[in-house]
């Protein structure tokens, strides 16, 4: 009798939550506490990057893919302290060290948008990550690239396809009754000037179309789209594709 009132004890607790309860407030046998465990985190996955034997020496990529070696993290801040692996930025660029073919749209056919030894910056869940010859890569879409980074200041970035690059407009400093705002109560801006546009996106049948914004315009965009970035100036730079611009303001 005593065994039937265990079990039905334990199978009841595993289907509720452990919210509010104290390890020392109920012992369970270690056979129900180790399935217990299993159930709970079944769903539980650690995603790696997929390691690359030895024995193989190149990577191709395929079809409109790229192959990008990833940018290290910054180790230390611009105050030269040494940064934990937590605090440390995880990069969004690399380089480009091999090319697919291209894809056919229609009739056309449309080539890689970048070229080996490029510096570019992606998007930041874009592709598959790969060490390969003791060094961390990146397998991704050509259009996942956002754009080509010719010097080390995002100002300068040159957009790809239908990306947009925009500074962003400073915060409010007061409330429109004069209250000064903290950091912390300052709303994130939406609006912010474009500095560069891409040639465009294709469509089916391989044409490129032009954006529907130029250098210059001030915008509305979607507050949580893009990729945020700091430019050397200290100014916030954001980079998006057009179908998040919302309007142009005048």
């Amino acid at each position: 009798m005593a065994s039937i009132q265990l079990t039905t004890t334990a199978s009841t607790v595993s289907t509720v939550s452990f919210e509010g309860l104290r390890h020392s407030s109920v012992k369970f046998p270690c056979v129900r506490v180790a399935n217990l465990y299993q159930r709970s985190f079944r769903g539980l996955v650690v995603k790696a990057a997929t390691v690359v034997a030895p024995k193989y020496t190149a990577i191709k990529p395929l079809g409109d893919r790229v192959l990008i070696k990833i940018k290290e993290a910054e180790e230390k801040s611009e105050g030269g302290i040494l940064l934990p692996s937590t605090a440390q930025t995880k990069p969004q660029g690399g380089e480009v060290v091999a090319i697919g073919e291209g894809k056919t749209l229609g009739k056309t056919k449309v080539d890689i948008s970048v070229k080996t030894g490029e510096q570019v910056v992606y998007s930041k869940y874009a592709g598959t990550e790969v060490e390969f010859n003791g060094t961390k890569h990146l397998i991704l879409k050509d259009d996942d690239i956002v754009g080509i980074l010719e010097t080390d200041d995002i100002k300068d970035l040159k957009p790809l396809n239908d990306r947009v690059l925009i500074k962003i407009a400073e915060a409010e400093e007061k409330t429109s009754g004069g209250l000064l705002l903290t950091e912390a109560t300052k709303e994130k801006p939406s609006i912010g000037t474009v500095i560069a546009v891409g040639p465009g996106h294709f469509d089916e049948e391989g044409n490129r179309k032009a954006l529907s914004v130029t250098p210059g315009n001030t915008v509305l965009y979607s507050k949580y789209a893009g990729n945020d970035f700091k430019g050397k100036d200290g100014s916030n730079y954001i980079t998006l594709r057009v179908s998040d611009v919302m309007a142009v303001l005048s």
